[in-house]
């Protein structure tokens, strides 16, 4: 379990709502960019809390239960695929954390997030943590609400585009994605700005 160390260190200094924020999504071919800001309460409990990266897809469902109930408040952005190739990974990714903490109902004294960079066009405060999701309770509990919203969004993709297997892989560049695509050509919710032909799944 992750502690709360930047939290607590951040509530000495008088802030007491402290938000962390991470997306899931940024390299797949297909479908979203989801993000979460969390605020967690003091002294919280989340066993086997770390980057979702890490954990299982049911220690994933099952912190996400848990981070749904505790949280003192959740905000959520979605950004499509749409959205992604108007504006490019980059502006897109940087988009849907501000729409996250924009969604909060409360507003956070610190904002806490997965990265290198600050999220632009926020008037809070922010501290950018390389590897965050692995060493911030926040942060990692954003992961894991963003990752399972956006899993669950790719298997709900499965029923209408059920020839690309998005319940398995999410959407990633597998082997077996680039194998179907080669098959079928894209389907609607492919990122037309991303390499769909095999190789790195950049831009």
């Amino acid at each position: 379990m992750l502690p709360l160390t930047y939290e607590k260190a951040l509530a000495r200094r008088g802030c007491k709502l402290v938000a962390g924020v991470d997306e899931a999504g940024r390299g797949p071919l297909a479908g979203p960019i989801v993000a979460a800001a969390v605020i967690l309460p003091p002294d919280v409990k989340l066993k086997g809390l770390n980057d979702s990266k890490k954990l299982s897809a049911a220690q994933r469902e099952r912190l996400f239960r848990e981070i749904s109930a505790k949280a003192v408040n959740i905000g959520l952005a979605i950004v499509s695929h749409r959205q992604i190739d108007r504006l490019n990974i980059e502006k897109a990714n940087q988009l849907v954390l501000k729409l996250a903490v924009d969604d909060l109902a409360l507003l956070p004294d610190h904002i806490l997030v997965d990265g290198r960079r600050k999220i632009g066009g926020l008037r809070q405060p922010q501290r950018a943590l390389i590897g965050g999701d692995g060493r911030c309770a926040s942060i990692a509990a954003a992961s894991i609400i963003a990752k399972v919203t956006r899993d669950r969004l790719m298997v709900e993709y499965q029923a209408v585009y059920p020839l690309y297997r998005f319940a398995k892989h999410k959407g990633y560049g597998t082997k077996e994605h680039f194998k179907l695509l080669a098959e079928h050509g894209p389907c609607p919710i492919h990122r037309r700005s991303f390499r769909l032909t095999g190789g790195r799944p950049d831009c």
